[in-house]
């Protein structure tokens, strides 16, 4: 059995995203145990894909508050040396749908609003086909949550995570406050200034 963790942002009026995701884009659709390649460049604004540096890169759903790990896909990849990442969808992680999106996690670069959280940026929403699996309650809960969450300059009084179990994760998550995460370790409880690269995320943005 492995668990879940979902993340729960703070929200700032900043958008802050360096890693401009070429691919997936809101119309790509990415099949299940199959390969399938993540692709990104500089994005024209501060910071740059050297300042970002190494990062950790994953599949998640949820909203602009709340997310879910549900396949980690590199824990250590410097996205200034690299351009592109192949990978498998692990189709146990969720059904066919168009909930997913990839967030990249910078290792060393923090948000420039809340220095004690890490930058981060995203990709559009895209499609995975060939699942088999199902979302839990608190995935589901935070994909409804989509078209009533806070965006833009709102920021919550607090934030909270919650560890809930489910088959369908690969990747083994505990409850931190600390910014750190693996695959076998885990997802953390963070809040960063990242609205308006989400919102893109949230809404498929085609310019990711």
């Amino acid at each position: 059995m492995f668990s879940k963790v979902f993340v729960a942002l703070t929200l700032a009026s900043t958008a802050f995203a360096t890693v401009f995701v070429t691919a997936p884009v809101a119309s790509s659709t990415f099949s299940a145990g199959k390969e399938n390649t993540i692709r990104w460049q500089e994005s024209g604004e501060a910071p740059t894909l050297a300042e970002f540096g190494p990062a950790r890169i994953s599949i998640y759903a949820g909203n602009s508050q709340q997310q879910t790990l549900l396949q980690a896909i590199e824990t250590n990849i410097d996205v200034s040396k690299e351009s592109s990442v192949t990978f498998t969808p692990d189709a146990s992680i969720g059904p066919n749908g168009s909930e997913y999106f990839i967030r990249f996690e910078s290792l060393s670069l923090k948000d420039d609003k809340q220095p004690q959280f890490p930058a981060l940026a995203f990709s559009a929403k895209f499609t995975l086909e060939g699942m088999t699996g199902v979302f839990n309650a608190t995935v589901a809960s935070q994909i409804a949550g989509q078209a009533t969450a806070p965006l833009a300059s709102v920021r919550p009084a607090s934030t909270t995570a919650s560890a809930t179990s489910s088959a369908t994760s690969k990747a083994s998550t505990s409850a931190s406050t600390s910014a750190t995460s693996t695959p076998s370790s885990g997802a953390m409880a963070i809040n960063a200034g990242f609205a308006g690269a989400l919102l893109s995320a949230l809404i498929g943005a085609t310019m990711f």
